[in-house]
């Protein structure tokens, strides 16, 4: 009996230790799937810029939002599967550059501010860098501001607005005074990724809980829009975003106004 149960035991042995290894290797394949997919970001950012130097804009512009879709997606995988590490987020990082900060900018000039001479190159420039300190601010206060709001425009929202104004264009010849319209929006998209204005995350919202009949009716709109004027509803989509972080101390502060005054006549009664 002694011999039999000490040969159950060098048998379990193996079959556990096979086990062991087998979930180790699962656990390694759930930690490499988010940094696949920022993998994914930077290729398609890398290869934005290859399809620029060949003038293929338009595509270029849809590499840019697909890196869109891979970076939405890492965060959310990470965030499930519990794999969020310090590697991943300081990877991701730098991903982001590449797509959302070096391509676009090389894109928009390529496509339109070379002919304006040195103020264009800059305003690419000015793109470039306030996209990385918009990163780098990002990383150093998560965890620490109000996750409902971005502080300052994120440099995804940036990107899409300029890939946006790549497709509505559709690779047509500029005039100057479309390229110089173009030079400004530029300016005034990198200083808004660097400024103060919040911007909602979307973080907050769980369509598991709610289910709006109201959403539903929206997304069926928006994917109508999207199959017949997708340009025309990507550059509305990021333009209205955009302007949300300026003229929201408006709307709060008409909404603080219109309380006292709603008020008032009740009182009077």
């Amino acid at each position: 009996m002694r011999r039999r149960h000490l040969h159950g035991e060098g048998a379990r042995g193996p079959r556990r230790r096979r086990w062991q290894e087998l979930r180790e290797q699962r656990r390694r394949g759930i930690f490499l799937l988010p940094s696949l997919l920022t993998t994914g970001n930077l290729f398609c950012g890398f290869l934005a810029l290859i399809l620029t130097t060949q003038g293929r804009f338009t595509e270029a512009a849809v590499a840019v939002f697909v890196a869109m879709v891979m970076d939405m997606l890492d965060g959310k995988v990470a965030r499930l599967t519990k794999t969020t590490t310090q590697f991943g987020v300081e990877f991701d990082s730098l991903a982001d550059v590449v797509s959302f900060g070096v391509a676009p900018a090389f894109m928009v000039y390529s496509m339109a501010l070379a002919p304006l001479g040195r103020a264009a190159w800059l305003g690419a420039f000015l793109f470039v860098i306030c996209g990385a300190l918009r990163l780098a601010r990002f990383n150093v206060y998560t965890g620490v501001t109000d996750r409902r709001y971005f502080v300052g425009l994120p440099i995804p929202a940036a990107a899409g607005m300029v890939g946006s104004v790549v497709l509505l264009v559709g690779g047509e010849e500029l005039e100057r005074w479309q390229a110089s319209l173009i030079a400004v929006g530029t300016y005034l998209v990198s200083l808004l990724m660097v400024s103060t204005f919040r911007y909602w995350s979307f973080k907050e919202i769980d369509l598991a809980r709610r289910r709006p009949v109201g959403l539903l009716l929206l997304v069926v709109l928006a994917v109508l829009i999207v199959a017949t004027h997708p340009q025309w509803f990507l550059f509305a989509l990021f333009a209205a975003y955009l302007l949300s972080g300026p003229t929201r101390p408006l709307w709060a502060r008409r909404r603080e106004g219109l309380g006292p005054l709603e008020k008032a006549p009740r009182d009077a009664h």
